[in-house]
This record gives structure tokens, sequence and C-alpha cells, in this order.
């Protein structure tokens, strides 16, 4: 393996899925502005639009993830040609 290709700077960091608000645990690279206390314990915090526990394809649940409000946009758009 080369060396000094991989991040040296691992750590436990929090990801929290906004759609149902499961947080999970894992070493990462990633920066965050953000900070969470799980279990008395702070850590960096991630958020995430769509995770596993919310992801159809692993739920097998056919699930509405709207967190741009683009139904709103569209309904409110596209009210003036309702009669």
């Amino acid at each position: 393996m080369k060396k000094g290709i991989h991040p040296e700077n691992y750590r436990m960091v929090a990801f929290k899925d906004m759609s149902n608000n499961d947080v999970f645990i894992t070493k990462s690279t990633a920066d965050a502005k953000e900070t969470i206390e799980v279990d008395g314990v702070e850590y960096p915090l991630i958020k995430l639009e769509i995770s596993r526990t919310s992801h159809p394809y692993y739920t097998g649940k056919m699930k509405l993830v709207d967190t741009a409000g683009r139904i709103d946009k569209f309904k409110s758009k596209y009210a003036k040609f309702k009669k």
C-alpha cells in the first residue's frame, strides 16, 4: 500500500437521519460544525436526509421524504390552475 494517501484523523462521529431522528455512531473523517450528546458523550454531528433506517430499499416500505418542501412548492405554484 502507498504511504500517505489515507487520512489519519479518524474519530467517532454521530450521524443523524433528519427524517426519523435516528442517530448512529461510527468512525469518520468528515468535518462537522455541530455536536450532539449521546449517552453522556459529545460527538461531532453530521446530518443526513436519508439513511439505512429510512431508505425504502432497506426498510421495504415506500416512504415519502420531503425535506425541501417540494410538494408544497408544487401545490402553491399550480394552485391558480385549480378550478
